[in-house]
This record gives structure tokens, sequence and C-alpha cells, in this order.
């Protein structure tokens, strides 16, 4: 190999590195099967979400999981292999695995949940999961409802007290 073969190489290595590190999950496919098309669709819906998917050499990945100590991911570099990498775990993996359900070429090999390895079963289940925009949501929800049952509260004891005031000047009035 030729010295700037070697540097794409390394730079494509700590690339590859960098973006496992990052990311919270980093999941393993197989594309062989999928046409042009369907990859482009699927290129598209992860970029959408913010999410890096990277088609790679085998031994680069490996390389690049041993410069982070994970040996764990070898038995599953085989065949063709793209990378998805997300700091948000529950969008990547719906994504996936729906996008799997309807082109059943997609195939999941494995995954890293924050560095440990993690099964297919532990993606699909990820997916079930709200994402993270409706969880802070449904949190925002449970810290606003004592506030609002609150100030209607108060505005209801100040109604109260309004109408005792307003009784009280009426009760002056006539005597």
């Amino acid at each position: 190999m030729t010295k700037p073969q070697v540097l794409k190489k390394q730079q494509e290595i700590s690339e590859i590195g960098k973006f496992m590190d990052e990311s919270s999950i980093t999941v393993l496919t197989d594309y062989r099967g999928l046409d042009v098309a369907e990859i482009t669709e699927l290129r598209a819906k992860l970029r959408e979400a913010g999410i890096k998917y990277k088609v790679a050499k085998n031994t680069l990945i490996k390389l690049a999981a041993h410069e982070l100590g994970i040996t764990s991911l070898d038995e599953y570099l085989e065949g063709p292999t793209a990378v998805a990498f997300s700091t948000d775990p529950v969008s990547l993996a719906k994504i996936l695995v729906d996008f799997a359900k309807i082109h059943n070429d997609l195939e999941i090999k494995t995954g890293l949940l924050d560095k440990k390895l993690v099964g297919i079963e532990d993606i699909k289940e990820l997916a079930k999961l709200p994402t993270r925009e409706v969880l802070l949501a449904q949190v925002i929800g449970a810290i606003q409802s004592p506030m609002y049952g609150f100030a209607g509260s108060l505005a209801g004891l100040l109604r109260k007290f309004v109408y005792v005031l307003d009784q009280v000047r009426e009760q002056k009035a006539q005597a």
C-alpha cells in the first residue's frame, strides 16, 4: 500500500472510532439485497433523525473497535457491513426495526449500547419505547400538571375572597 492509502485507512479507522466513542448506540447491519433506492431511503430517514450511517470494511470497523477496547463485535463482522451511530438509542432502533419490517433484506446483526453488546431482541425492545421527544413531553406535562392545579386553586380562592368582600359591601350598603 502507498502512504496515501495507509493514511486514508487510518483516517477512516479514527473516524469510525470517534463515531463509536461519541455514540450511545452503534448498530451493525447487513444491507445485502437492498437496491440503491432502498438504501437511499434508509439513509434519508437516518439523516433526518441525525443518525450517521456508514458502509465500511469489516477490518476497519474491527480495528476501530479494538482501539476502544471492544472485541465483542468480532464475530459479527462478516459480509457487507454498514454501521449506524446515534446518541438516541430509541430513534435509531425504531428506524432500523421499522425499515427491516418493510424491507426484509435489511438484517440487523447486533449493536453496542453504551459500549456493551446487545442482541437483535434488545434492539427490537428499544424500538418499542417512546422516543426521546415523547418522553421529554411526558416529563414536562407531569411537572406542569401540579402547577396548573395549584394556579387553579389559587384563582378559586381569590374568586371566593372577592365574592365574600362583595357580600360584606352589600350588607354594609343595606344597613
